[in-house]
Formats: C-alpha cells, sequence, structure tokens
C-alpha cells in the first residue's frame, strides 16, 4: 500500500523529475518516486515480500526502478544486500537517492546498465536470489504510453520476457531463487521461459477478492535444479472494501509472504 507522504510535488533538480514522496510497508520506507510515469502500488511490495532472502544473503533486482521493491525488502531483512539494475538515468538517481534516504546506501547498490548487456557484477552468478517485475504488455500488443518512464515499465522495449528471464537465472547461483510477479493471462508463457532455466516452480495467485479471477501471479523457481511444480493457495487482496487480515500483514506489518 502506498500512502502519501507529502502531496506537493516538487522538482530533483538536474534532470527536472518531478517527484511526489510516499510511504509504503506502514510508514517503514520512504519512497521518492515519479509523479508522472511508473508508479509504485501494490505489486512491488508483493514482489519483496515473496523473496526468501535471509541475512548474510545478497539479491539482485532487475529493472529496479525507484527501488521500491528493493527498499521494502531490506525493510525486512536488515541483514541482506540488494543490488539493482535499472536503464533509465533519472531512476538510477532517484534509487540512490532513495537508499540514501532510508539509511540503506550500504546495503543497496544501484547500477546503471541494460539487461541485454549488463555490468560484470550483475551477470556474475553470484547472487543468491533474483527478482523483477518486468513490463507486464508484450511488445507490439499496445500503444506505448507518450511518457518514457511509464512506457519503458509497461511495455517490453528490446529486452522480451524470456530475455528478462535469462538475466535474472544468469546472475543467480545454482539453487538461488527467481521471482517474477506478472499478468496472469502471461502465465503460459512465463512458465515455459521459468522452466527453461529453473525447477520446483510455484505459482502463487494473487485474487483480487474471493470469487474473482487472479489478474496477477507470482512465479518463484530455483536455479539450475529439477522438482514438481506447485500451485500454491495464493493470496486474497481484498474483502468487504478493505485488505484482507493477510494482505495487510504483508502491505503494512513486513510480514513475508511465503511460497514454499
Amino acid at each position: 500500500m502506498v500512502r502519501p507522504a507529502d502531496p506537493e510535488a516538487e522538482s530533483t533538480g538536474s534532470d527536472d523529475l518531478a517527484v511526489t514522496h510516499d510511504r509504503l510497508l506502514g510508514g517503514r520506507v520512504a519512497l521518492a518516486q515519479p509523479m508522472h510515469g511508473y508508479r509504485a502500488a501494490l505489486d512491488p511490495v508483493l514482489l519483496a515480500a515473496a523473496v526468501p532472502l535471509r541475512g548474510g544473503e545478497r539479491a539482485l533486482e532487475l529493472g529496479c526502478g525507484a527501488g521500491a521493491a528493493a527498499l521494502c525488502l531490506l525493510a525486512r531483512v536488515p541483514e541482506g544486500r540488494v543490488s539493482g539494475l535499472e536503464a533509465q538515468p533519472a531512476l538510477v538517481r532517484l534509487a540512490r537517492s532513495n537508499a540514501a534516504t532510508n539509511d540503506v546506501g550500504d546495503r543497496f547498490e544501484v547500477y546503471a546498465g541494460d539487461l541485454l548487456d549488463p555490468p560484470s557484477d550483475v551477470a556474475s552468478g553470484a547472487f543468491d536470489h533474483a527478482f523483477a517485475n518486468p513490463p507486464y504488455l508484450a511488445a507490439g500488443t499496445a500503444d506505448a504510453p507518450s511518457d518514457p518512464l511509464r512506457a519503458a515499465a509497461n511495455v517490453e522495449g528490446a529486452a522480451r520476457l524470456p530475455d528478462w528471464i535469462s538475466a535474472l537465472a544468469r546472475a543467480t547461483r545454482r539453487g538461488g531463487t527467481v521471482t517474477v510477479i506478472h499478468r496472469a493471462d502471461r502465465l503460459p508463457e512465463l512458465l515455459s521461459e521459468m522452466g527453461r532455466v529453473a525447477g520446483a516452480l510455484v505459482v502463487c495467485p494473487l485474487w483480487p477478492a474471493a470469487g474473482k479471477p487472479a489478474k496477477r501471479v507470482l512465479v518463484q523457481g530455483r536455479v539450475g535444479v529439477g522438482g514438481p511444480a506447485t500451485l500454491a493457495t495464493g493470496l486474497t487482496l481484498h474483502s468487504d472494501g478493505g485488505f484482507t487480515l493477510e494482505a495487510r500483514a504483508i502491505l503494512e506489518d513486513v510480514v513475508p509472504l511465503k511460497l514454499r
């Protein structure tokens, strides 16, 4: 859940990028994010909650944006370390600023680069976990928004879903986890791509409300190992006009979303 901390927009200066100052995880995470373009909502919080990072381990987020998911993960696992890769220079600077604001600059390192040609540290295969919230719309299936930041976040560019999954797997050690949140209608493609590089896949539907079809899914697998796929019970987000107790615990109280 995103709560506005400051309704006034302000410029970041060098980029003249208008931002708002918001709060995640019940106020635990301060997030400056673009006023226009992609804005963090439930998805990055739920994604972070599903990454099984433990103290002393390293995780990588591809396409980290302003850092919402990475910051939420570090709020839950303060002994962990997270690296982020982001292609948009303005968002790289914003993510680094958010890391400093939340006093995690020593545990959240943001790289500027393209996942199709990532920095060597990102493609090292040394991370215990890797995760991403790729663009939900396949290239050529929708008109890209006029705002470049929103376009990059919502519609695939040169990097397609197979590229995202391959990059996540290359960055992760054998036995480590890869976790992705995506649209439910792209689940067949997501399972096919994840199955190439990981085993023991778990699919977790995110139900908007009881009796409603899932619009989002979380899929997690272990890199380079076998094992049967599992369909998790899933998480119901809303009930009686508000969040369910289970969803509220994850979105506000830093409770992990355990897929296994």
